[in-house]
């Protein structure tokens, strides 16, 4: 029930005036004890049964509704079946291995998932920015005899077929990723910021979309490695435009208009009337397969076709492992990238949704998922955004529906799998054309993170330059370091004002911004927002003087000139000379400070560095007769300052309070008492 306004105008608290140490005495502080390692882990095997915490399946289906929701887990199950056809086929050329493994990806990593996994609606399989990451290793560790495309004349033989080094590729982002399960190292997708994903996916777009042309317009182009394929690509791509294909240049034309009126025109009316969205993307592979068929387009128009497609499942083979030292940058990259993408949108669909994800079993998931997958001829998976939407908006409950996914795909695999052959490689280029829109759309974030951040904005263009002109592993590493840059930059500008009263109120607030606000007579409050260490001290200091308006060390010079002259001219007329050099020196010595008030509530941490200069300051201060107090500091903040010096605030003479409101209360007692000394003592003299 809400209380009405009328009675939350007054609020009236009446307790004692409490120092820091008070209060930790009569409200019985005790630290919490830290348990380690080894501790927390037997502690959580005792809390729960150890099967429920590495198989979270058993905990959804002890659960399970099988009436009312086996139906639609069935049918979000065949729905993103569907899904995964066509994109599975045309993501595996971006890996530049066979189409045929990119429903493989969708089908062994996905069983172990299910039994692993904590989210109940992500759809792993293929994903546009972790295939081209695993083609870009591909093309620079396989045989180029194995590519049906011209080669550098300067390529070197290697002997490994590319489905090998995708497989090597997949084996090292299990270990990666089970390193980041072992270490609880979940929180590393934390350096991955809003800004340096939205720059690295856009960056990724672009790469994905340069490296679709050769097939769009059915142009043969040399296989580029190392950095700057990008611009490789695009001159080889101008210097053989006159060679285009130009059935390749219809089909792919066709196929992005039908697609893109799909998505912009006809997806919403369907959806406003349908839960199931119309499957265009297999409508495009199936029709351009049998047109491609019946109109033999390989044999008299040249166009490039997806040929030869594998029966059944691939027998279980061991990857490559002298490859794994070449390839832990890029297994370290495509770990990092897929875990992050992934435990985001679990994340969001675990709030949307209302259930739990856990942070490390899905890398722990996904590990398993992909050493899995690396045996059976796989790249390593991540969750797309696109079929996992679907998967939640047609009504699919749990993981359930994955199975039933990996069911209708068994069959793809092991009967439909050679109708597509001749389906012309235009056609899936084009599907991945239309999918890259809204990643490429996100190229109008710049201006968003430019109106919000310049540093954001800095971050985002040098990680999406980087991704689309160099290469994706090096774009990465800049946008991580561009974004600790930042952090670091930032931490050099803390925010520090000085705080005002609100009249009758124990508001105080920044003077700059709030009018209402008034300076209290003879006292400063500083109020600084960030961490005390090493780095930030002298800002703390200089920024401390600043706006105080006193420093101390020239303070003392000033009073101890004004003492020299006034000493001087004891008994006898100073020259004019003299005395205007006397009002000079007074005129800087600043009367009117009394008492000065650090508010250390924004305080995060402080360091023995940023002890050593607090001593400091308090020291020169004190040597001024201005007493220092500290208000409202962090706990962490407060045994930090005690730590280092036990007898701190006996030697240093100063005090610490709570809040804000009893330093002030007690810097107007301090001041009361030392005008009712004054007058005691000048009562007695007379």
């Amino acid at each position: 029930m809400d209380v009405p306004r009328e009675e939350l105008k007054q609020i009236r608290v009446e307790r004692p005036l409490y120092e820091h140490q008070e209060l930790r005495d009569n409200f019985l502080y005790e630290k919490p004890i830290k348990i380690n390692a080894a501790k927390q882990w037997t502690k959580n095997l005792r809390a729960k049964k150890i099967a429920l915490g590495l198989f979270p399946i058993f905990d959804w289906l002890g659960k399970y509704n099988w009436k009312k929701d086996l139906v639609p887990d069935c049918i979000s199950g065949f729905t993103v079946a569907i899904m995964h056809i066509p994109q599975g086929m045309a993501y595996a050329f971006l890996g530049n291995v066979d189409p045929v493994v990119g429903i493989y990806m969708a089908f062994f990593p996905v069983l172990i998932y299910t039994l692993f996994g904590t989210s109940r609606h992500n759809s792993l399989g293929t994903f546009s920015v972790a295939c081209l990451m695993t083609g870009k290793a591909v093309a620079e560790y396989s045989d180029p005899l194995y590519f049906n495309t011209n080669t550098n004349s300067t390529a070197v033989p290697t002997g490994y077929k590319p489905i090998e080094v995708a497989t090597a590729v997949t084996f090292v982002v299990a270990i990666v990723q089970l390193a980041m399960f072992v270490l609880r190292l979940g929180a590393m997708s934390a350096l991955l910021s809003e800004t340096l994903v939205s720059g690295f996916t856009t960056g990724a777009a672009v790469q994905v979309l340069v490296s679709q042309v050769k097939d769009l317009l059915g142009l043969e182009l040399e296989k580029y490695k190392g950095n700057f394929v990008n611009v490789l690509t695009v001159i080889d791509v101008f210097r053989k435009i006159t060679h285009t294909n130009m059935a390749a240049l219809i089909i792919s034309v066709v196929t992005i208009t039908v697609s893109a009126l799909n998505n912009d025109y006809l997806k919403p009316i369907v959806a406003k009337k349908s839960p199931f969205p119309f499957p265009m993307e297999l409508v495009a592979v199936v029709a351009g397969t049998l047109v491609s068929k019946y109109c033999n387009l390989n044999e008299n128009y040249g166009v490039k076709i997806v040929k030869t497609i594998a029966v059944g499942l691939p027998e279980p083979s061991l990857p490559p492992l002298e490859l794994i030292s070449n390839l832990i940058v890029d297994g370290i990259t495509i770990a990092i990238v897929s875990y992050t993408i992934t435990l985001s949108m679990a994340l969001i669909f675990a709030q949307k949704l209302e259930y739990e994800v856990d942070a490390n079993q899905e890398a722990f998931a996904l590990s398993l998922s992909n050493f899995f997958g690396s045996f059976f001829s796989c790249m390593p998976i991540c969750a797309s955004l696109s079929r996992s939407l679907i998967q939640q908006v047609v009504g699919g409950v749990t993981q359930l529906a994955s199975l039933v996914s990996c069911l209708i795909l068994l069959v793809v695999l092991l009967w439909i799998g050679p109708f597509f052959e001749p389906l012309p490689k235009a056609v899936l280029a084009s599907l991945i054309v239309v999918a890259l829109k809204g990643m490429l759309l996100q190229v109008l974030d710049f201006w968003k993170f430019w109106k919000l951040s310049k540093m954001d904005a800095l971050v985002w263009m040098g990680t999406f330059l980087t991704v689309s002109f160099v290469a994706i592993d090096i774009g990465l590493l800049v946008g991580v370091c561009l974004s600790l840059a930042s952090i670091f930059l930032l931490s050099f500008k803390p925010h520090t004002y000085l705080l005002g009263q609100v009249p009758n109120t124990d508001f105080y607030l920044d003077v700059a911004r709030y009018k209402a606000a008034k300076e209290i007579d003879s006292i400063k409050i500083f109020h600084y927002s960030g961490g005390i260490n090493f780095a930030t001290k002298t800002i703390f200091r200089d920024d401390l003087i600043r706006l105080v308006g006193i420093n101390p060390q020239k303070e003392v010079v000033y009073r101890a000139t004004v003492a020299k002259y006034i000493e001087k001219m004891e008994g006898t007329k100073p020259p004019a000379k003299t005395q205007v050099k006397l009002e000079r020196a007074q005129s800087k010595v600043n009367t009117d400070l009394r008492c000065l008030v650090l508010d250390f509530s924004s305080v995060s941490y402080i360091d023995p560095s940023g002890v050593t200069m607090l001593k400091n300051i308090i020291e020169s201060f004190t040597k001024l007769d201005i007493p220092v107090i500290i208000a409202s500091c962090k706990e962490p903040v407060y045994e930090m300052l005690t730590k280092c010096d036990p007898d701190y605030y006996a030697k240093a003479g100063f005090r610490s309070f709570p809040t804000v409101h009893d330093a002030v209360h007690y810097c107007t007692e301090l001041f009361r008492n030392s005008s009712n000394a004054t007058i005691a003592t000048i009562q007695m003299t007379e």
